[in-house]
């Protein structure tokens, strides 16, 4: 039998070229000084920061940072640790390292869930989530990655670790701890949570300060990071503030809607996964989460792309088309924002401002509804692989 070649997979070929480019444009950004990545230029100076013993959560713009970047570190200090890597690149080389190894996971991404369909990366890049993630050098497509290939891989004796780190880097990937849970993957949710809590006991064991300063104010902190109002902030709680004005109470009203929304999703996860649909299980949670978290920024919303998976390989092309249109069309850039714009919104452009939110609830919802006049028929084996022992 002879061995299949590269250049006979379209689908691989692209990726690779996705890949080579990426690269390149990060070389390009590096020689001409471009200034591409604030976000990875944060995760650079967090780690440099780290390896010189400055605080990480004090100031509200590091020291290592390039002069057109002032931000503050917002992850948690494991964060920091595991970006250490980019600590020995220039600005603009850390952001096409970071690219080009977004660019590969999300090849992974659609490679998992679009059953090995690699050419739709390409399109996928038109989402806004995507290439404002590569824009800002953000990791929301490696964490993606991590998650989709934990939950979804063929399940083994350290399943769930790369679901931990995931966490590690960023709180909201704790969600899928609990959808490991709620699954019944009991050993590899205690996997993922004994991940997540040893590389925090290991910070508190190299850098206890700064670790307690996180985890006592910093990442309860959600101004932190910019005004949770602004429109880019995707999530019930941005939508509840902006509605309200920044009222007081907006956050408890959204974590209260939030708590509501988890009944019918938990339940949801049950029947999905019960029947062998693994992808759509772990897409009502990852909305959910984009749904609670106190701030989804827009670029958060990458899981819009094994979302059109799913309804590729199911041939829901209608439904496809809508999601390609809400999340290509980059709507909420097109609704007035900054300051207290957001206040002054109509109906119009509340509902267009809201966009991403007010689909993700309803489409839960809706998918509840429907999920009530279905039989539970569960399959031979899930989605993503077969059942085993973990």
């Amino acid at each position: 039998m002879s061995t299949p070649r590269l250049s006979a997979d379209p689908g691989r070929l692209l990726a690779c070229l996705l890949a080579v480019a990426a690269f390149a444009a990060g070389v390009c950004a590096w020689l001409a000084g471009w200034r591409l990545g604030a976000d990875s230029a944060v995760y650079r100076a967090g780690a440099l920061t780290l390896l010189h013993g400055e605080p990480l959560y004090t100031l509200d713009r590091l020291a290592a940072l390039p002069s057109w970047v002032a931000l503050p570190f917002t992850y948690p200090p494991a964060a920091a640790l595991l970006f250490v890597p980019l600590a020995a690149l220039p600005p603009g080389l850390a952001w096409g390292i970071v690219t080009t190894v977004s660019v590969v996971s999300l090849a992974v991404v659609v490679w998992v869930c679009a059953r090995r369909a690699l050419v739709l990366a390409v399109p996928a890049l038109a989402l806004e989530p995507v290439w404002k993630t590569l824009f800002l050098g953000q990791v929301n497509l490696v964490l993606l990655a991590l998650v989709v290939v934990d939950v979804l891989g063929r399940r083994h004796r350290f399943s769930g670790v790369l679901t931990g780190i995931a966490a590690a880097v960023k709180l909201t990937p704790l969600i899928f701890v609990a959808h490991l849970f709620v699954t019944g993957r009991w050993r590899d949710g205690l996997r993922a949570l004994g991940t997540f809590a040893g590389l925090q006991a290991l910070m508190f064991a190299l850098v206890p300060r700064d670790a307690l300063e996180y985890w006592t104010h910093a990442a309860f902190d959600p101004d932190r990071i910019g005004g949770v109002h602004w429109i880019f902030n995707q999530s019930l709680n941005g939508l509840v503030h902006r509605a309200s004005h920044d009222a007081v109470w907006s956050g408890k009203v959204a974590l209260l809607i939030a708590a509501v929304l988890a009944v019918p999703s938990v339940w949801l996860v049950r029947r999905l996964h019960a029947r062998g649909e693994a992808l759509a299980a772990l897409l009502v949670t990852a909305f959910l989460g984009l749904l609670a978290s106190p701030v989804s920024w827009t670029h958060h919303w990458v899981w819009a792309v094994p979302l059109l998976a799913l309804l590729g390989t199911k041939r829901r092309w209608v439904w496809a088309a809508a999601v390609a249109v809400l999340f290509g069309s980059c709507v909420v850039m097109l609704v007035p924002n900054g300051g207290t714009t957001e206040f002054t919104w109509g109906l119009g452009w509340s509902l267009l401002g809201n966009a991403y939110v007010l689909a993700a609830a309803l489409g839960i919802l809706g998918l509840a509804v429907r999920e009530l006049r279905l039989p539970l028929c569960p399959t031979a084996a899930p989605q993503g692989g077969a059942p085993r022992r973990s």
